[in-house]
């Protein structure tokens, strides 16, 4: 269970960061409404306190949060950008997922 609800929150915390980075995005590169920049500014600091909900030490966290980040990234890419992951993309999420449950969920860790 612990698994399944770390991985929810890091995926909610993925969610709210490329929310946060992709609408100063669409500002700069699509010429964007400036009014853009609160919603990311909302959405970024979520981010950061979503980070803090976890027990485990912060460099952790962060370490463990990027192989998240990277499955999430490119369902967006499918999702929003409609461009379908290849079989590299896929492999290299399972990796970095794997990566992610190494460093949260190996014995002793704190």
């Amino acid at each position: 269970m612990q698994f399944i609800q770390t991985l929810g929150l890091f995926a909610l915390t993925a969610v709210a960061e490329i929310v946060g980075c992709y609408l100063p995005w669409l500002w700069l590169k699509k010429n964007g409404s400036v009014w853009l920049l609160l919603p990311a500014a909302l959405s970024l600091a979520a981010f950061a306190w979503l980070l803090t909900l976890h027990p485990q030490a912060a460099g952790r966290i962060y370490a463990a949060y990027g192989g998240v980040y990277i499955a999430v990234a490119l369902l967006w890419l499918w999702a929003v950008d409609g461009i379908r992951p290849s079989t590299w993309d896929y492999v290299g999420v399972g990796v970095a997922l794997c990566g992610m449950a190494i460093i949260m969920f190996a014995p002793g860790q704190r």
